[in-house]
């Protein structure tokens, strides 16, 4: 019953040394210089304030909102494009409804001023 586990067992050890014998090599082979600027704290592209309860800017929000956006927005085209011939009417309305929701949520981007950085 037991030898049955044994190609599981072997796939799981491979997998553990597969992914661990870098990690070890990387971290006994890697240089170590450390430095002030290498062990400064860096948040989103500007230094970190005193007090952790200061609110962010908005557009950093708005920026990942419109990330999202665009990335679901390709991610969901490219399978759909390829199925286009086979999925009717039905798929090019369902798509259309999508790709219409994710333009108001490029437009509020828009009227909110998230493509204009300073």
């Amino acid at each position: 019953m037991l030898e049955n586990y044994l190609p599981v067992l072997l796939f799981i050890l491979t997998g553990l040394v597969f992914g661990a014998l870098p990690l070890a090599a990387g971290f006994i082979l890697a240089p170590r210089r450390y430095d002030a600027e290498k062990q400064s704290p860096y948040e989103c592209g500007f230094e970190a304030f005193e007090d952790a309860r200061l609110p962010f800017d908005v557009r950093y929000y708005l920026v990942a909102i419109l990330f999202i956006l665009f990335d679901l927005e390709i991610a969901f085209l490219f399978p759909w494009a390829v199925v286009l011939e086979d999925v009717g009417l039905f798929g090019i309305l369902a798509m259309g409804l999508f790709v219409g929701l994710l333009v108001i949520g490029l437009l509020y981007e828009w009227r909110k001023g998230a493509l204009e950085w300073e």
